[in-house]
């Protein structure tokens, strides 16, 4: 490939694109929803294990659900958000990989050790989560994720038929309101955690 993003779009995505806390009262549609999908499944993972695991939770029933599973402190950016996403891990994600990828016989990697798979899905489904990100800022949406819930109620609440999946960590999106952030944080330059050898 050799076009670029124009600076514009890289704004939309990076530069200008911050994590909101309050949002405005504007939907997030199924089709939008399935748009973001469709474009951060194709984010490369190790050998497409593809292990992220997904709740969009959209009704006011489900985001009360999460909410009870969150920090008093992001109460409020779960039940206010259009949707709110549990990005989750599957720790059998190995039983797919002879259709995810079929060169090779990649499942036998993994048979027998879950402390290994659970850490690949961990680090492929974090890779997930943050093309979840900026997917959905390509399409013109903002993203609030947030660590400080219980992972392990939430598992409990939303995985409960799926004992291998994993909860993670939770994004909300939507079309964030200006007010409820404060100036961006610094960020450091190159120099400051690079090296270049």
């Amino acid at each position: 490939m050799t076009d670029e993003l124009s600076d514009a779009d890289l704004d939309l995505i990076f530069r200008e694109a911050r994590s909101f806390n309050g949002w405005h009262d504007k939907e997030v549609s199924d089709q939008q929803i399935h748009a973001i999908y469709e474009l951060l499944k194709m984010g490369p993972t190790s050998a497409n294990q593809q292990p992220g695991r997904f709740v969009w939770c959209k009704s006011e029933e489900s985001k009360k659900r999460l909410a009870d599973c969150v920090s008093d402190d992001n109460r409020d950016k779960v039940l206010t958000a259009p949707v709110c996403v549990i990005i989750g891990y599957d720790i059998d994600f190995h039983e797919h990989l002879p259709w995810l990828f079929p060169h090779t016989d990649a499942k036998s990697w993994f048979e027998g050790d879950e402390e290994g798979r659970k850490e690949s899905a961990m680090r492929n489904s974090v890779l997930q989560g943050a093309y979840l990100m900026i997917a959905a800022r390509s399409l013109g949406l903002d993203c609030g994720p947030m660590s400080g819930f219980d992972a392990e109620a939430t598992t409990k609440e939303f995985f409960a038929d799926q004992p291998q999946y994993r909860a993670d960590w939770l994004c909300s999106i939507g079309y964030g309101d200006k007010s409820t952030i404060f100036d961006r944080s610094p960020r450091p330059d190159f120099d400051k955690f690079n090296q270049l050898i």
